[in-house]
């Protein structure tokens, strides 16, 4: 239980976070492209994999902090930096087909996603 309210509470600050970057980012640079989500993603994912590389060296968190940081603050401000992770995890593993098909799959199924449920409120709304 002590790791569910970790995590909640690091979503909740990783969330805050995201949403603060978007905003002074779409403000600084405009909105034009989506500069706020650009950089929660790539900031996210270098944490990522700081907070990973440190804790398979020299660091290592509780299982609560571990959660807290990555799957609270990291998944809260973007769910990029675990998909990141994963994509790590599996070139660590010299696993290509696996790692190419997880890769492609999360892209077009995600973005797929998308579609579906953009369609199935259209359907729903007309």
């Amino acid at each position: 239980m002590n790791q569910v309210i970790v995590v909640a509470v690091g979503g909740a600050l990783g969330s805050v976070l995201r949403y603060l970057s978007q905003v002074w980012l779409g403000r600084w640079l405009g909105l034009d492209f989506p500069w706020g989500t650009l950089f929660v993603n790539v900031a996210g994912s270098v944490l990522m994999g700081v907070l990973a590389e440190a804790a398979g060296r020299a660091w290592h968190p509780s299982p609560e902090l571990r959660a807290f940081l990555t799957v609270g603050i990291l998944g809260g401000f973007t769910t990029f930096s675990s998909f990141s992770l994963d994509i790590g995890t599996l070139v660590s593993r010299g696993d290509w087909p696996v790692t190419m098909l997880y890769f492609m799959a999360t892209l077009v199924v995600g973005v797929g996603g998308l579609f579906v449920g953009m369609a199935l409120v259209r359907a729903v709304m007309s």
